[in-house]
């Protein structure tokens, strides 16, 4: 199905390429109801946040119940260098090509940004360039408060469980059962049998993996105690925050498909056991329902638009390591109806393939029941280059000459990285095509070379693009790749495992991807799997909890390493999200600020009110 919208722009590119609040603040945006109008999307369907974001409600799926889907793509990377290797941008370089270029009905789907990284070292997630979600800042700020409305449910639970300890504590029987379950008009208790296990969970402290949560990098409360206070007699117990987006709400939100399943998904998380070795949830300690209450407006995605007018859908923001990485499930079922058939719905996985990619296959697509067509990885000749044995890349240095200037020898040989994450993604059923995210130092030697390693290891097609530079236009032949390879699906889609497998198994179903000869577990590892299998946990998916850097557990591991043992010290568990998450090395859920971190150029325009240094 093709459109001839109303609401796509054509930009007035500039050379330099501008910075990118620059870029964004040079474009008025549309209002958002425009946009909204472009997809069909009744008013009674969507609620405004202002101008220029709207919140889409979830009953527009009843509405839309029999109409067929569009295309379904996913955007990955290859192992990217610490600098990023441009996924958002290309995703949204793609969406403007696929709409104001090529006529087609298309949405983009991404994950809502922490403001964590936005005032620490990575900066924004917009996307950049002539290739970005806008309003810039509205989007890397507080958006709609989804991500506040999962700090307060996250804080409100951990409050919960330290309160029920000291209760406990310190109180009889009698007193607990009066004051938990207080008497209905006829005398008679309100739970019935349930009372003894509801008044005395008996929690071990010991055992209490939920922590508290903010949203601003702070190394300083990676492990911190609690109870330290005079009323709270003794009760001290060490503890820790992680950033707001590592929270299993945060995880529940992207992979829940409705509001009952988060109501059961909420109620379902564990947040460690009883004396007895038995898992206590959130609805054990009467939460749930709360704990919905403050995530009933952030289960609505978010509308907004990019630089040339075509609708985004923002929507959750799991880690990519300790979760999976993907937005939510509920904004790609409500754009692929939206878009209808011949329509193309692009989302984004975080980090390589080998993360963001793998988990969005085999947690994310069993769980939606979605299947994609087609699968994009983006490279760059900048980190095929280091993958082929250059120096190494340190996010805040200048780049080495050997990445300025023309060396095809290194690019060929760090195609080796590429040629690894054809094949895996291949393997699920999809088309794969190949995005060379061009930057002005790459010869076409060297472009030429990546095109030629990408054909050969199987992919569907291999583009080189330009859309930082140039937009949606520079993406054009991107989107008839996409189109094409979405037209021509082989062969079905397939998991990489079945559930019914053991826990082991599965990890190393996933480990072999990685190139690994074998795994390797600690002796908590094990202890943690035995539990998890007692407690019958273990027909869940697996998200591996590793470095991007590599697809090893050592990050310095470049290339496609092969025989290597991959060591697994930990294996811990999101039951309401609904995956086992095995920890691959050591993996840091809060972040720490650098010595100049980015909140040193932002600031404010009292005189226009403009906020400037966003990036």
């Amino acid at each position: 199905m093709s459109t001839s919208s109303k609401t796509h722009r054509k930009l007035n590119v500039q050379s330099p390429v501008p910075a990118d609040i620059d870029i964004a603040n040079s474009v008025e945006p549309l209002h958002i109801s425009e946009i909204a109008q472009d997809l069909n999307l009744d008013p009674k369907h969507y609620d405004l946040y202002g101008k220029y974001k709207a919140k889409v409600l979830l009953s527009v799926l009843d509405d839309l119940q029999g109409s067929e889907d569009g295309y379904y793509v996913v955007v990955g990377g290859i192992t990217p260098t610490p600098l990023g290797e441009g996924k958002s941008t290309t995703t949204v370089g793609l969406c403007q090509a696929l709409g104001s270029f090529l006529d087609k009905k298309v949405v983009t789907c991404v994950r809502q940004p922490s403001q964590g990284p936005t005032f620490g070292i990575k900066g924004g997630a917009a996307g950049g360039g002539y290739s970005q979600v806008i309003p810039m800042e509205e989007f890397n700020l507080h958006l709609t408060g989804d991500i506040h409305a999962v700090t307060a449910a996250n804080n409100l639970l951990a409050a919960a469980i330290d309160t029920r300890i000291f209760h406990e504590a310190s109180q009889s029987d009698k007193a607990l059962l009066n004051r938990l379950c207080p008497p209905n008009k006829e005398g008679k208790p309100r739970l019935g049998e349930k009372i003894k296990k509801f008044s005395r969970l008996d929690i071990d402290p010991d055992s209490i993996t939920w922590r508290r949560v903010m949203d601003v990098n702070d190394r300083f409360l990676r492990k911190i105690t609690v109870g330290q206070g005079p009323e709270e007699k003794g009760m001290v117990r060490e503890t820790g925050f992680d950033i707001a987006v590592a929270s299993e709400i945060m995880a529940v939100l992207a992979l829940t498909t409705s509001l009952a399943d988060m109501r059961e998904r909420l109620g379902n998380m564990v947040i460690g056991n009883n004396k007895a070795g038995e898992p206590i949830t959130a609805e054990d300690l009467g939460v749930a329902g709360a704990l919905t209450v403050l995530m009933k407006d952030a289960i609505n995605p978010t509308l907004m638009q990019t630089l040339e007018g075509t609708p985004v859908f923002v929507h959750a923001g799991p880690f990519a390591n300790i979760a999976h990485g993907n937005s939510s499930i509920v904004a790609d079922k409500i754009a692929l109806k939206l878009v209808g058939p011949g329509g193309f719905v692009v989302t984004e996985a975080g980090f390589g393939a080998d993360i963001g990619v793998e988990k969005f296959m085999n947690i994310k697509c069993r769980y939606s029941g979605l299947k994609p067509q087609c699968a994009v990885i983006v490279a760059t000749v900048r980190a095929l280059k280091m993958h082929g044995g250059g120096p190494q890349v340190v996010a805040g240095k200048p780049l080495d000459r050997a990445y300025l200037t023309e060396n095809v020898a290194l690019v060929e040989a760090g195609c080796v990285n590429l040629a690894r994450h054809i094949s895996n993604t291949r393997a699920y059923g999809v088309n794969v095509v190949v995005a060379v995210n061009m930057f002005s130092t790459d010869t076409e030697a060297e472009l030429n070379a990546v095109k030629s390693a990408a054909l050969s290891a199987g992919a569907y097609d291999a583009v080189v693009c330009t859309h930082h530079a140039h937009g949606g236009r520079g993406a054009v032949d991107l989107g008839i790749a996409v189109q094409r390879a979405c037209e021509n699906v082989p062969q079905p889609f397939k998991f990489l495992y079945p559930l019914d497998i053991s826990i082991k198994e599965k990890i190393g179903a996933i480990a072999k991807t990685y190139g690994a000869s074998g795994v390797e577990y600690s002796e908590q590892a094990e202890k943690q799997i035995e539990m998890y299998t007692e407690q019958g946990f273990s027909n869940l998916p697996i998200c591996m909890a590793k470095t991007q850097y590599s697809f090893s557990h050592d990050a310095s591991l470049k290339g496609a390493p092969t025989g290597f043992v991959l060591p697994i010290r930990d294996v811990r568990a999101s039951i309401g999200a609904g995956f086992i998450y095995p920890l691959v090395g050591t993996m840091s859920t809060m972040p720490g600020l650098p010595t100049r971190p980015c909140f040193f150029d932002i600031d404010l325009d009292t005189t226009t009110g403009k906020i400037i240094g966003l990036s």
